[in-house]
């Protein structure tokens, strides 16, 4: 009789390594696919515009504040290296484009040379950042 007691309380544990495998291999799938927001490091002014679009692959962000000062991932950047971080981040992501966010009171030249820049870099769809009105 007390075999039997014992075995019945052996029958009666789960086994959930395989329920914990599932779990991992969900958790895994998830990460992998998750995409990230990329943040230029700064809030800016953009200009308004009609006919402003929503783009879906931006790879690269660039900032450009009111003092013409220039952000990518969070931290500020000569103009001699902009070229040089876009190289690193489009050598991350082949694919996507880059968009400049400047801010509506930055000078004109400056944006011109982010541009500049980011054209030697290799990366040709560039697109400007504004609102919609």
């Amino acid at each position: 009789m007390r075999r039997k007691r014992q075995r019945n309380t052996e029958e009666s544990d789960i086994d959930i390594t395989p329920m914990m495998d599932v779990v991992f291999i969900m958790l895994i799938f998830f990460i992998v696919t998750a995409t990230f927001v990329k943040e230029s490091g700064i809030d800016v002014t953009r200009p308004d515009a009609q006919t402003a679009t929503k783009q879906n692959r931006v790879g690269i962000l660039v900032a450009i504040n009111e003092y013409n000062e220039i952000w990518i991932n969070r931290r500020e950047v000569d103009v001699n290296a902009v070229r040089a971080n876009i190289e690193r981040l489009h050598a991350e992501n082949p694919q996507g484009g880059a968009v400049i966010q400047a801010d509506k009171n930055a000078q004109t030249g400056t944006l011109v040379e982010v541009m500049d820049q980011i054209r030697l870099a290799g990366v040709q769809a560039i697109s400007i950042a504004a609102e919609e009105r």
